[in-house]
């Protein structure tokens, strides 16, 4: 497969790639955008520190702002690494004691031993498909690529001069 074809094949991985994860990420976070919105900054919770207020302004800037960013491609690699640590952080501290499976959590929770059957595994899946974004980019059929073809072209020859 010539260079300009596979490109365009990965392209198209990464634009469903994109919508996809962008898309579900975006619904997860209009609730917190609602409450935001709402000034319901006492059901947020506070993971790390910062209190409740900056902490759902983060969580919602992240999941609403960063998932439809990563959508239209635009500013993708530094969305998606937003997105990332947002989701360290919801998995390995505001979900810390949760079991790491949805399946697990639903079995604690039927069995009466857990209140909710909440899990890391949301924010674990959420958190690869980002980082796979953070390291890939967003690909030819972006904003990005739109936007910034000089630096592409750049960083193309600079690559080039660095093979030689």
């Amino acid at each position: 497969m010539d260079a300009l074809r596979q490109d365009r094949t990965v392209s198209i991985g990464l634009l469903i790639l994109r919508l996809g994860v962008g898309g579900y990420l975006l619904t997860h976070g209009l609730g917190k955008l609602r409450m935001l919105l709402a000034g319901n900054f006492e059901q947020m919770g506070d993971p790390i520190g910062l209190g409740p207020v900056l902490s759902l302004i983060l969580v919602a800037v992240a999941e609403v702002l960063c998932a439809l960013l990563v959508m239209l491609g635009l500013a993708t690699r530094l969305a998606a690494l937003l997105v990332v640590i947002s989701m360290s952080v919801a998995a390995f501290v505001a979900h810390g004691s949760d079991p790491w499976t949805m399946e697990k959590g639903y079995m604690l929770f039927m069995s009466g031993v857990s209140k909710s059957w909440a899990s890391k595994e949301p924010a674990l899946l959420y958190l690869i498909s980002f980082l796979a974004l953070v390291f890939t980019g967003a690909g030819i059929f972006s904003l990005d690529a739109l936007i910034w073809p000089r630096w592409r072209a750049h960083r193309a020859q600079r690559e080039g001069d660095r093979v030689r």
